[in-house]
């Protein structure tokens, strides 16, 4: 399955979504992904600012006028279906996956940063458990082996179990633009033989064909890249997307290879299909993009463990020996200047909890914060 990640491309215009759709389309993909975004379920209001065309925009209300109602995704599916295109679908929280399910889009999208929003996998496990039947993509960007296997648990994933094939974990770089170099695309064969999961790659690359003609070779089944009408555009993510003419390049080369490997079997395919990167790119290059399989972060998103991914965070000022109640606390992403939290996990325990200090609104929770009764 190749995927056009539209995310929030379209900025809120349905006319403009279905422009995005069509090319999509048109360059020859299996679906389009779309982004259910409430700034509430992401960020904190005092997260920090980021440079876009217009200027320093403080990155909580660029999220906030992204924000749509539920129709605009219905709209968006529709005229996907129309296309004979699936609509996938990303939420960042238990809101956005509920309102989501309710429209039954084709595919569910954990994106890399929730891949420890512990109670929106377990809202998926629960839905799963009810007859969800639904596919789930798994992006693991930013993330260390531990991750992935608590993740899959939360999910009650096990390869032994019927719906194993209901599942698709995304080796990822969380970085804009992420290095080809640092791809280690022996990941997708690694992370199929440790988990016992279909595997496939989101890719933040800039190159239309080395990461999805290489991942295909390795046995990956899913392929997302963003797009975009112009790279000039002020989409968040426009300036590491593809234009759609590179899409449809894309599109051609991952087939030429699915071609290549029903021909020559998937052993020599992936030579040959090496072969055929390595005098478009050079051996070097191709080396360092495939790497070692070995699981790491990669340097281009080190820093960022901790920052992108989900904690827990503090919504307003607070004084020493106040009781914490839920409305008090957020599972976020810390992003750009806040302190984060501890895990996600902790949500439930740190409930009820007494605050040994004075806390200012947007700091990560720690356990140091608090005394216990």
């Amino acid at each position: 399955m190749i995927i056009a990640e539209i995310g929030t491309a379209h900025g809120g215009s349905i006319d403009k979504a279905k422009e995005l759709i069509k090319a999509a389309y048109d360059a020859g993909v299996d679906a389009v992904k779309f982004q259910w975004v409430y700034a509430d379920e992401i960020l904190h209001p005092d997260t920090g600012f980021v440079l876009l065309p217009g200027g320093q925009t403080r990155l909580y209300d660029r999220f906030k006028k992204l924000e749509v109602e539920k129709d605009f995704f219905v709209k968006a599916q529709d005229y996907a279906h129309s296309l004979g295109v699936k609509f996938v679908c990303s939420p960042f929280g238990v809101r956005s996956l509920k309102e989501l399910l309710s429209i039954n889009p084709d595919v569910v999208k954990v994106a890399s940063p929730e891949l420890n929003h512990y109670p929106m996998l377990r809202e998926i496990k629960e839905a799963i458990a009810n007859g969800l039947k639904t596919p789930i993509l798994i992006s693991s960007g930013v993330s260390k082996l531990s991750d992935i296997e608590k993740a899959l648990e939360c999910l009650d994933f096990s390869p032994e179990k019927e719906n194993s094939s209901q599942f698709t974990l995304l080796h990822c770089i969380t970085s804009y633009p992420a290095p080809e170099s640092e791809y280690n695309l022996r990941l997708v064969q690694t992370l199929h033989d440790i988990f016992g999961i279909q595997t496939g790659i989101s890719d933040h690359s800039l190159d239309p064909v080395l990461v999805p003609v290489l991942t295909t070779a390795l046995g990956g089944i899913t392929i997302e890249k963003h797009i975009t009408l112009s790279k000039k555009t002020d989409g968040l993510d426009d300036p590491v997307a593809l234009e759609p003419e590179q899409f449809a390049n894309l599109v051609y080369s991952v087939h030429q290879t699915q071609a290549v490997l029903k021909r020559y079997g998937k052993e020599e395919g992936l030579k040959i299909t090496i072969k055929q990167m390595e005098e478009l790119f050079g051996k070097e290059k191709v080396s360092s993009v495939l790497g070692n399989g070995i699981k790491h972060l990669a340097k281009s998103e080190s820093a960022n463990y901790g920052r992108t991914n989900r904690s827990i965070h503090f919504m307003h000022d607070m004084k020493k020996g106040e009781k914490i109640e839920a409305k008090d606390l957020s599972i976020l992403r810390t992003e750009k200047i806040l302190s984060p939290g501890i895990s996600p996990e902790y949500i439930d325990d740190v409930t009820g909890a007494i605050l040994s200090q004075d806390i200012k609104a947007g700091s990560g929770l720690q356990w140091e914060n608090l005394l216990f009764r």
